[in-house]
């Protein structure tokens, strides 16, 4: 018998981070979740056998606290799913620096914070570490000019994941920086090609077809790999 398989989604309170959450509980999973705010879970709640932990992920002395509270405990799968669209509209004339560094440090500085911290706890050899990117962080890619502080910042954390990467020096470690497509969520928009079920089901199948598989891939939800 397979033994039960642990994974830590950051930031799992709506959208796509909620239902990763409730595909891996699908799954057998055991799941340890993060919230803003564990008295205001929403839908989480609803998810039996979850255990919801509280991270600000800016807030480093939260993360610290965070991984306190999590020392000694290892997981097949920590997923750092969090992150903002910035200010709408991202108007480069009226943009305010103070909004400009929050987009950046939710979206790429936060999340290298997370890693860092628990890096060491993903298992040795067939755990794999995940960031939620976009295609719309490849530099290559010329859409999404409306949204150009957004994909700036995706763009930043791509190259932040790979210097990560090689300031870690795991070889075994499999890490994925993720596209989860243009899915349905507060974020995506009801216009969006996918839904939740659909996009989620895809992210944990490659999850799990990349176990064991050392190095960092860029993919889609298909497994589709993605130009940096």
């Amino acid at each position: 018998m397979t033994a039960q398989k642990t994974a830590l989604i950051i930031g799992a309170s709506r959208g796509l981070g909620l239902g990763l959450v409730q595909r891996l509980h699908e799954d057998g999973w055991n799941v340890v979740a993060t919230v803003r705010d564990p008295h205001k879970p929403g839908a989480l709640a609803e998810v039996p056998g979850v255990r919801i932990e509280r991270l600000e992920m800016n807030d480093t002395a939260q993360l610290d606290g965070l991984k306190q509270r999590l020392q000694g405990e290892l997981f097949d799968l920590v997923f750092v799913n969090a992150g903002v669209m910035g200010p709408l509209p991202q108007d480069l004339e009226r943009v305010q620096a103070q909004e400009v560094g929050e987009l950046f440090m939710t979206n790429a500085v936060a999340p290298i914070r997370v890693a860092r911290r628990l890096a060491s706890q993903v298992r040795q050899g067939s755990g794999v570490l995940a960031f939620m990117s976009s295609i719309l962080g490849s530099v290559t890619i010329p859409d999404g000019g409306e949204i150009c502080l957004y994909k700036a910042s995706k763009a930043a954390l791509n190259s932040m994941i790979n210097s990560f990467v090689v300031e870690l020096q795991r070889p075994d470690l499999c890490v994925l920086a993720m596209h989860p497509g243009w899915v349905k969520t507060d974020m995506g928009g009801e216009n969006a090609e996918i839904d939740v079920l659909t996009s989620t089901r895809g992210m944990l199948e490659q999850i799990k077809a990349h176990t064991g598989n050392g190095g960092l891939r860029f993919i889609n939800y298909k497994g589709e790999a993605l130009t940096w």
